[in-house]
Order: C-alpha cells, then sequence, then structure tokens
C-alpha cells in the first residue's frame, strides 16, 4: 500500500540547479534591504516637485513608511530567526 506521507522537499536540488551548492539559488536579503531602503529614499525625494497640493506628500510619505516598515520587519526576522 502507498504512503500518504508527503515528503517535504527544503532546498534545491543540486541536479536541478547546480550553483545551488554555493549558494546562488536565494535571493540576498541585504539587497532586498538597501533597494527597499533607496526605494523609500526616492519616494521622499519625489516630494520635491512642482505640485501646490499637501496629499501627494502624504501619499508619497505614507508609501515610503509602509516600505521601510517591511524593511524593518526583515531586519528584525533576519536578526531573531525565531520570530518567523
Amino acid at each position: 500500500m502507498a504512503s500518504t506521507e508527503v515528503e517535504r522537499h527544503t532546498g534545491v536540488d543540486v541536479e536541478d540547479v547546480p550553483s545551488a551548492q554555493w549558494g546562488w539559488s536565494s535571493g540576498s536579503v541585504r539587497g532586498y534591504q538597501i533597494g527597499g531602503v533607496l526605494a523609500a529614499a526616492f519616494l521622499l525625494v519625489m516630494m520635491h516637485g512642482n505640485h501646490t497640493g499637501r496629499v501627494e506628500d502624504l501619499f508619497l510619505i505614507g508609501f515610503a513608511l509602509f516600505v521601510l516598515g517591511f524593511v524593518a520587519r526583515s531586519v528584525y526576522t533576519t536578526r531573531n530567526p525565531d520570530t518567523r
């Protein structure tokens, strides 16, 4: 009788992706964090423009804080792996 147990695959198979044995198969967490900070900085720099209202500024600040929140969460979870 066949087993109903599901075999979990936790990593990348080296036969499928030869570069996996060097650790190149996953994304760079530090690179994503730096990219998030740069994106938030770009949003804040966009506040300097030719618009006269402040609604645009509030949206830019809100989106920048949203991005920085995800970056902060990423930094926290990579330093504390028990919180994932």
